[in-house]
């Protein structure tokens, strides 16, 4: 008879919806007994998981009776769960639950003939691919949230507008690292790959923020904790580590800021990176990458207020504290175009005793003034706690006829 095969399909699709029921039980129980990570969950995301399988046959039965009228209905099967299941339970457990279902549903229809158990399969097909195509979504939306937020986290550190949410953000992004962190700035590489960059710090036993501001790339760098690693190098200076990172960016200059003690304070590292950054260009023969205080002169004659405190609290307080005579020695060594011999004759004293208080200037402060950069480095700060002490003079009187 013509009207024999709809009347076996439609006998069938009452079956199966008598029997859906019973299905959804079925699987319930199968998936306790064969999956030690359904039996292990809380039981909100468990009855989350069972809405899932149940989802799953009544969207079989709704494909069974017109396949082409939805072809997308399997993607909707996800639907009946929470978002937060996506980030609880993974693509693979996620196909172990369709493997399960799909096992229970063959087992009850083995003897239904081989229309259904085909559609079975086909329709299992497509339910794998809908899963791969949600959590692909799922990984595609998160990444974009991620960028996002770490964008702004840079931002954050950056501007030095740090509030009570940055740690919390950053605690969101996943950060491992611990103890120091210091800033890194360069230029950004035409065809920028930033995996490559992430591996290449996790190889070297830190973690990274990466901040994408135009031409400008800046990296927040931390140490992560690699106490279950032994395929890295441990403790490697931040220079040494800018230096591996340093391939990953563009052409140009590439400045380091200094250490600071944890990452709400990478602002301090940031600020003196930047000022550096933009003054790199004055030193011609500037190594990349440079250390932003190695730029302390630039920074200071560009108007960074940081650098000129840093001249003077690093280097012109602590030689006058120690002695006049140091800071007399280095005004007259640097006046004399670093010569022992007009400088002895200068101060009247033996060239002996000049290249004495000259090792005594690098003991104090850890600058070299023999050096010709670092010789500029003393000068500027001579002359900015020169001025800072006149000024101070000036304004004392003032204050005490107040």
């Amino acid at each position: 008879m013509p009207g024999a095969p709809e009347m076996d399909k439609a006998e069938t699709l009452a079956w199966l919806r008598r029997i859906s029921g019973d299905l959804a039980t079925a699987t319930i129980q199968r998936l306790e007994d064969t999956l030690p990570w359904y039996a292990d969950m809380p039981p909100a995301r468990r009855s989350a998981v069972g809405l899932v399988a149940q989802a799953g046959i009544s969207s079989f039965i709704q494909w069974y009776d017109d396949p082409t009228s939805t072809p997308w209905i399997a993607a909707d099967i996800f639907a009946a769960a929470p978002r937060e299941l996506l980030r609880s339970v993974s693509l693979q457990q996620t196909l172990q639950l369709i493997r399960v279902t799909v096992g229970v549903t063959e087992e009850r229809v083995a003897n239904k003939g081989a229309s259904i158990r085909d559609a079975i399969l086909l329709y299992s097909r497509d339910v794998a691919f809908a899963a791969a195509d949600v959590y692909a979504r799922a990984a595609e939306a998160r990444g974009l949230w991620d960028a996002r937020l770490e964008a702004l986290v840079v931002d954050s550190i950056l501007t030095g507008e740090a509030d009570e949410e940055l740690p919390s953000r950053i605690a969101a992004l996943g950060w491992h690292g611990h103890g120091e962190v210091s800033v890194l700035v360069g230029t950004t590489p035409p065809q920028f790959d930033v995996d490559q960059l992430r591996r290449t710090a996790r190889k070297l036993g830190v973690d990274v923020l990466i901040g994408v501001q135009g031409s400008r790339l800046v990296l927040v760098i931390g140490r992560a904790d690699t106490s279950q690693r032994d395929d890295i190098e441990v403790d490697l200076a931040f220079l040494e580590i800018a230096k591996r990172l340093e391939p990953g960016f563009g052409a140009g200059h590439l400045v380091l800021g200094p250490a600071v003690p944890a990452l709400v304070d990478a602002s301090q590292s940031a600020r003196a990176a930047l000022a550096g950054f933009a003054v790199a260009r004055a030193w011609r023969h500037a190594p990349r990458p440079v250390e932003a205080d190695d730029l302390l002169p630039e920074r200071a004659l560009a108007g960074d207020p940081l650098a000129k405190i840093t001249l003077v609290e690093r280097i012109y307080r602590p030689l006058q504290t120690h002695s006049a005579d140091l800071v007399l020695t280095l005004w007259s060594y640097l006046d004399n175009g670093r010569s022992l011999e007009a400088t002895a004759r200068e101060l009247f004293v033996h060239p002996n005793t000049v290249r004495y208080r000259l090792k005594r200037v690098s003991e104090v402060i850890g600058w070299d003034a023999t050096g010709a950069r670092e010789a500029l480095i003393l000068q500027t700060a001579l002359i900015l706690g020169s001025v800072g002490s006149e000024a101070t003079r000036r304004r004392a009187p003032a204050r005490r006829a107040h």
